[in-house]
């Protein structure tokens, strides 16, 4: 697994749509439900992962633009270092965009939450959650964050083929932590 970035994001609780009794939120990756602190792209301040190299810069990055991080929780993320493409069934290396400075800080304290699969069809920044976006947490065994319990269960499940049609892909394998507010 790579360090990719923070990101902090606004946890929204299940939706009525997804019926899975064991889901109270959603941790996924992507923004689709559980939304990220703004529009931060448009800042041109995330690293190559489209994810930002510390919790320092996401709070430079409020207190600027008078964004306030009161309801959020931040979030780290390391990915698989290859991504799956579900068409030709093979990994593949990825890699940040070069374009972009890429030096993710590691923190010091993190509580593993769980494993999110994420489409990247454009492979720039993260764009649906195959377990919350395309309602797989209804078909398979996911924790109440809406996340599987370990890495070898999301690379199981990928090649299995259990996800093909989802989302066009490529897709990634996150990890995702919780890590206390540094403010």
């Amino acid at each position: 697994m790579i360090p990719v970035g923070y990101l902090a994001k606004r946890v929204a609780l299940k939706p009525d749509w997804l019926n899975a009794e064991q889901v109270k939120d959603i941790y996924s990756v992507s923004c689709c439900v559980s939304d990220a602190f703004c529009e931060y792209i448009q800042f041109w301040r995330h690293n190559g992962y489209w994810l930002f190299d510390s919790p320092e810069v996401i709070y430079s990055l409020a207190k600027e633009e008078g964004i306030d991080l009161a309801d959020t929780t931040m979030f780290y993320y390391e990915a698989y270092e290859y991504q799956y493409d579900e068409e030709v069934l093979e990994w593949s290396l990825f890699e940040p965009e070069a374009s972009f400075d890429t030096d993710v800080k590691i923190p010091r304290q993190k509580m593993l939450q769980g494993f999110d699969i994420v489409s990247f069809h454009l492979e720039q920044s993260p764009e649906c959650s195959y377990l919350s976006c395309n309602h797989m947490a209804q078909d398979l065994e996911v924790n109440e964050h809406c996340l599987l319990t370990s890495f070898d269960e999301a690379k199981k499940h990928l090649e299995s083929g259990v996800f093909h049609g989802c989302e066009p892909g490529p897709c990634r394998i996150f990890a995702v932590y919780s890590v206390p507010d540094m403010q």
